[in-house]
């Protein structure tokens, strides 16, 4: 059988994903995160894009939070399939593409992700989808299906936006024709102005958010020195008030009561004075902004993923976890009765057990991405430009807009291996055949 070696590893990885179903119902719960997705009434997300609130509105009549997680867990086995194919269409053999999803079927965090009610595992699985599309075969069919993922993708979470830029600027260099290009910007431009024009409707922004501002604000208080910055009156309410070493981490300065960011009068106001005061500070110290950067992607050298002793959602809980009373009506009106998350035993710990080494440590993740670059470069494998610049992306581009978060390097995961692949692969792209000068195409 060609793709033996795909079906015995499905298998195990079928098998986790049970284990997280049986062992932690209905699903798990994400600080405030859950709860504002799972919000009956669907308005524009003022902190993130709503794409997902969608999509949970469309499952909504089943009322069942196991649904919703049973769909990620098989979107996440599809997008395993999905590359291995790729893989094999470019020549791997059955056990080379295999061993290259292996991370794919059996990351820890990629399981938890899609048993979470969180954007994430849906964010993954279309950008890897549209990323893939391109590398497999460039037409205006392709591009447009490509530009649509990421469109929606870029509703998902905003970081996918970028992605749409960067997939036409590779259509671009890589002169694939005016067409292609045309129907992934076009294409990829319906989602992304549908959304912002709810959000103009709703709450008189043309935006995706209400928060870009917030975010990098948050940023700049690992190092934000008043004295130095010099702010006008107006923007002076946003300094800190206490040492760089006593800081909170940058998320910590969204939310909590300490933060001078809530004495802000309204929400676009607030977001406007946080994105001035941003850009003003890393203008007045940009050694400190990227030394501030540069600490949080030390942290891509650290070889676990949680310690033992570490508090962290991303830790499948060992007991059951409350619903906080202010947003327990959300989640139980959605799932039509009590939806905190269980603990079932003994599948929940067996799953524990796995938790604490079934990942690829992040060292070893970018090794893999830099593996790829340079088996690129020496190989002259174009195709995989794509899939390894976007993941660089995802990892390097949270530090710089607001700060490192394990849950945001995960979802690079499949672009990194997926780009390795297409390097290691012995077949290369077919060429197109030869066109007229305006109509200059080559297949991917």
């Amino acid at each position: 059988m060609a793709h033996r070696a795909l079906v015995i590893a499905l298998l195990p990885a079928i098998g986790l994903r049970v284990l997280a179903v049986l062992g932690f119902p209905p699903a798990l719960l994400f600080y405030g995160d859950s709860f504002a997705f799972l919000r009956e009434e669907l308005t524009p997300g003022t902190a993130r894009p709503s794409g997902y609130s969608l999509l949970l509105a469309l499952l909504r009549p089943a009322h069942s939070l196991t649904l919703v997680t049973v769909l990620q867990h098989l979107l996440g086995l599809a997008l395993a399939i999905g590359v291995y194919a790729l893989l094999r269409r470019r020549g791997l053999p059955g056990w080379g593409a295999t061993l290259l999803v292996t991370p794919l079927l059996y990351d820890e965090f990629l399981i938890l992700l899609e048993h979470m009610i969180m954007a994430d595992a849906v964010f993954v699985a279309l950008v890897t989808g549209a990323v893939a599309l391109v590398v497999r075969r460039v037409t205006p069919a392709t591009a447009a299906t490509a530009g649509l993922l990421l469109g929606l993708a870029g509703i998902t979470r905003t970081v996918g936006l970028p992605l749409l830029l960067l997939t036409a600027a590779y259509l671009l260099v890589r002169r694939y024709g005016w067409r292609p290009l045309l129907a992934l910007v076009v294409a990829g431009a319906i989602p992304l102005g549908a959304y912002a024009t709810w959000t103009k409707a709703e709450k008189g922004t043309f935006a995706l958010t209400e928060a870009d501002g917030n975010f990098l604000w948050s940023r700049t208080m690992s190092f934000a020195d008043c004295a130095v910055i010099d702010p006008p009156e107006r923007l002076a309410v946003l300094c800190p008030d206490m040492p760089v070493e006593q800081r909170p981490y940058p998320p910590h300065w969204l939310w909590e009561d300490f933060s001078p960011l809530l004495k802000v009068p309204g929400t676009a106001h607030r977001n406007q004075l946080a994105g001035e005061f941003a850009r003003q500070a890393i203008l007045a110290q940009p050694v400190d902004y990227l030394a501030a950067v540069a600490t949080d992607l030390r942290q891509l050298l650290r070889w676990e993923r949680t310690a033992v002793d570490e508090k962290t959602p991303y830790k499948l809980p060992a007991a059951e976890r409350p619903i906080s009373q202010s947003v327990r009506g959300i989640a139980e009106a959605y799932e039509a009765g009590p939806a905190a998350t269980r603990v079932v035993e003994p599948y929940a710990g067996w799953l524990r057990a796995y938790q604490r080494f079934g990942y690829v440590p992040f060292p070893l993740l970018m090794v893999a991405l830099v593996a790829a670059f340079g088996l690129m470069v020496w190989r002259r494998r174009w195709d995989a430009l794509l899939p390894a610049l976007a993941a660089l992306a995802l990892v390097v581009s949270p530090p710089f807009l607001a700060a490192f978060d394990v849950r945001y390097v995960v979802p690079a995961i499949p672009l990194i291996f997926l780009a390795l692949g297409l390097t290691l692969a012995g077949r290369a792209p077919e060429p197109a055949a030869p066109q007229e000068p305006a109509r200059l195409s080559r297949a991917g």
